[in-house]
């Protein structure tokens, strides 16, 4: 049975799972008891939401010996990356690597122009949100 686009995105939709996956990314291959250790988790929770991430074809594993440590697939995170930017309203997906966001063109009427300040005001309302939740938590 192959996995839609959002059973990818509920096996996201946990943040153990995600605290998993980064710490995959940081630390590179590590093992269900290192997992468990890391984040205060049981081995037996560990595996399950492992169980899902590789079924969702986020991370795999390789048998060392009687280890058998788990990493992330950089290539499927690529694909998560595409799929959001495809259902992203912010534009961002016009912005390749290096580019920026530039104002409208000089021939947009006025009402276009307001339109897009009050877009820039909304981004810049969320990203100060989320410094706030980022001092507060951190």
């Amino acid at each position: 049975m192959k996995m839609t686009e959002a059973d990818l995105f509920k096996a996201l939709g946990v943040e153990s799972r995600l605290k998993i996956i980064n710490l995959l990314k940081e630390k590179g291959p590590l093992g269900v008891n290192e997992l468990a250790e890391a984040l205060g988790v049981t081995p037996s929770a560990v595996s399950q939401h492992l169980k899902l991430l590789r079924f969702a074809g986020l991370v795999h594993c390789r048998r060392k010996g009687y280890c058998l440590p788990y990493d992330v697939d950089p290539a499927a995170l690529e694909e998560c990356k595409e799929l959001l930017s495809d259902v992203c309203t912010c534009r961002c997906k016009d912005l390749g690597p290096g580019k920026k966001r530039t104002s409208p063109k000089k021939e947009e009427d006025l009402s276009q122009l307001k339109e897009y300040e009050k877009h820039l005001r909304d981004e810049l309302r969320k990203v100060q949100a989320r410094m706030e939740d980022m001092k507060t938590t951190g």
